[in-house]
């Protein structure tokens, strides 16, 4: 299912602005390049505001130019202000916001061994971070002609799917803390679609695909090929769809996969 805008022109594409949290490496740092190559304005929205800076140097020689960092700590509301107010003073509205941030917590994680601090831990970001961003910056995205929001998921979080006992994740590993977590957001999601299915913005929630990066131990596929699934539903059209869940690794022909 080919769901990526075709339709946006020039003008409206290099108009766009992007912030995409936890961008300062692996799949949000892909995803930054594709989108600048595009033409598009983004925000590395990173923890560590020299991780950031460095991230921006590292595009900015290679020739990607329209990216800029911005310290955002998804766990720390005050960063997240700061870099709603920064975005609003230099462009007044935000178009895409991808909440790409996330944690895997310690693994293996076993049901009946996991501490409940790592629970806290993981939901604190995967969850917490993104209702806060979410909310934080709906204003500014609410002044976008087209606005859209892409959460970064996992096909671990399938419910439909993790209900299989021959579900093939549990032979290479227990994250029953990571999995839950990206669950519970994407009710999140669920929800904040329902409550916005009236208005011009689309939230979709995006399994980018068990990729090779720091997350994975550098085991999967192309962190490229990850960036262009998140690229795909950050420039749907307005007849895109809203309020889905879709992973192109487990369901190759139509992407969306069940809740």
């Amino acid at each position: 299912m080919d769901t990526q805008s075709t339709n946006f022109s020039k003008d409206k594409i290099e108009n766009r602005i992007v912030l995409i949290t936890g961008a300062n490496k692996g799949i949000g740092f892909e995803t930054a390049k594709q989108l600048v190559k595009k033409g598009l304005f983004v925000y590395l929205g990173c923890r560590d505001i020299e991780r950031g800076k460095a991230a921006e140097k590292l595009l900015n020689e290679n020739g990607y130019q329209n990216v800029k960092a911005i310290e955002l700590d998804v766990t720390k509301a005050d960063t997240i202000t700061a870099a709603k107010n920064t975005i609003s003073q230099e462009h007044g509205k935000l178009d895409i916001l991808i909440n790409n941030a996330g944690i895997s917590g310690i693994v293996p994680q076993k049901a009946l061994e996991t501490n409940i601090s790592n629970y806290q831990e993981v939901y604190e970001v995967n969850l917490h971070g993104v209702i806060r961003t979410t909310q934080t910056f709906i204003d500014l995205l609410q002044k976008s002609s087209e606005p859209r929001i892409v959460n970064v998921s996992t096909s671990l979080a399938s419910l439909t799917l993790q209900s299989n006992p021959k579900w093939p994740a549990y032979d290479y590993g227990k994250y029953v803390v990571y999995a839950s977590s990206k669950s519970a957001m994407n009710m999140y999601t669920v929800h904040l679609a329902y409550e916005l299915q009236n208005t011009a913005i689309k939230i979709n929630a995006v399994c980018p695909g068990y990729t090779k990066t720091d997350f994975t131990n550098y085991i999967g596929g192309e962190v490229e090929d990850a960036g262009k699934r998140i690229v795909k539903y950050a420039l749907i059209d307005n007849e895109g769809p809203t309020g889905k869940f879709f992973s192109e690794e487990s369901n190759p022909e139509t992407e969306e996969i069940p809740w």
